[in-house]
């Protein structure tokens, strides 16, 4: 590809379990330090395990009145941009505001404002239930409420492709910048669905780890004796500029996004393909959009979600793909599964690996499942030259997968 088609990161925030900021994030993720715990507010229900934001607050930054509108996913996804856009060195009151635009995905709103308003309605009637549910619980507040925030009144919208949408925001960020439909866009995603509700969906489905005794080793990536998912919450923003632009403004480049690949499985509404022939489609989409082969690619953040299923499947397709195996790793045995953050946080994570040169460790993985032939980091490991992809992928068969190169 041309250096004319590349799209610089010149900004990232993170809210996320392992740190309330980018460099907390970091030194949690690179010290693999696994955060789930049992949650006290998923008492009776059949799985109490996730990865909680702790030490949170937004109330400075949004003002309290403000933060109380607002659903955690939204708070969590704000607090992030802030970070993101001060990092990048932009000032908002100097922009032009039509020509930046916001792209983010989440699974599924403010599902904690929808549970607590229901009780409410059933307790004390419906005359209770707050006029603000439907403003903090819908999807597309995440967006609307990050152009109120910073002035960006560019393309704005949502994305939702389940556990791929953090990723597909982004990749649908680089688009619109390729297309010059915007100068800047703030691109990521955010989540909350740690919910009674939402938990107890996830447990009947069999998604969740039941690993209660030793909550610290519940979420094992491609590891032998893994048994589901841990649940998480959090946020990733990441600012994106055509690369030429943000050489002109001397802004510092962090990472390039030089690839976008998205395909289907048309196979299961949650199970992955067994082959792994959609995230295989979308990985080699990515490679052909960055002009790259798969013996160009040095580091993988697979989506490694530590349920049974999917591991094998994007374990196998690592393998099958990727003759000169690259480094491998999945940070949600640290952070957990931020649903549809999770490909948000994640390609700023692979940000971070290439920026400074060390794929961070696949916390918990004492013995690789036998039926895989990749290799994983299980310590902080030196990253390898080359391209870095960032894998996600959700129930629907969705997947998207970005490629990313050095600044």
């Amino acid at each position: 590809m041309t250096s004319g088609a590349d799209v610089a990161v010149t900004g990232l925030g993170l809210v996320t379990p392992a740190g309330c900021d980018a460099g907390r994030t970091w030194a949690g993720v690179l010290g693999g330090r696994p955060t789930a715990a049992l949650d006290p507010e998923l008492e009776g229900n059949a799985v109490r395990l996730s990865c909680r934001v702790s030490g949170f607050d937004a109330d400075a930054l949004l003002g309290a009145r403000r933060a109380l509108r607002l659903d955690p996913f939204v708070r969590f996804t704000l607090v992030a941009a802030h970070e993101a856009v001060a990092d990048a060195g932009l000032d908002p009151a100097g922009w032009d505001g039509a020509r930046v635009g916001v792209v983010l995905g989440c699974a599924d709103g403010g599902p904690g404002t929808v549970e607590t308003q229901h009780r409410t309605m059933l307790d004390e009637g419906a005359h209770r239930v707050s006029p603000l549910l439907l403003p903090m619980q819908l999807p597309n507040m995440l967006a609307g409420q990050t152009a109120i925030e910073f002035g960006a009144t560019g393309p704005n919208l949502v994305v939702a492709t389940a556990c791929a949408s953090g990723a597909t925001a982004i990749g649908v960020a680089r688009d619109l910048l390729l297309l010059n439909r915007c100068d800047v866009v703030l691109a990521g995603g955010g989540e909350a669905m740690i919910t009674p509700l939402v938990m107890a969906g996830f447990a009947r489905m069999g998604a969740l780890s039941h690993r209660e005794g030793d909550p610290a080793t519940a979420s094992r990536p491609f590891d032998a004796e893994r048994d589901g998912f841990v649940a998480a919450e959090g946020a990733s923003v990441l600012v994106l500029e055509r690369a030429a632009d943000a050489r002109a403004r001397s802004a510092r480049i962090r990472a390039r996004v030089v690839g976008y690949g998205a395909s289907a499985d048309a196979h299961h509404m949650t199970s992955p393909h067994p082959a792994g022939t959609g995230c295989e489609a979308a990985v080699r989409a990515a490679l052909a959009d960055a002009g790259a082969g798969t013996g160009d690619v040095g580091h993988v953040n697979a989506h490694g979600t530590s349920t049974p299923l999917n591991d094998l499947a994007e374990g196998r397709m690592i393998g099958r793909l990727f003759t000169d195996g690259p480094v491998v790793t999945s940070t949600k045995g640290v952070t957990g599964h931020m649903l549809g953050a999770a490909g948000a946080v994640e390609a700023a994570l692979t940000v971070l690996t290439l920026e400074k040169n060390v794929v961070p460790p696949t916390a918990n993985l004492s013995a690789l499942d036998p039926e895989l032939d990749i290799e994983v980091a299980t310590a902080p490991t030196a990253c390898p030259d080359g391209l870095a992809l960032s894998n996600s992928f959700g129930f629907g068969g969705q997947n998207a997968v970005l490629a990313l190169a050095r600044a």
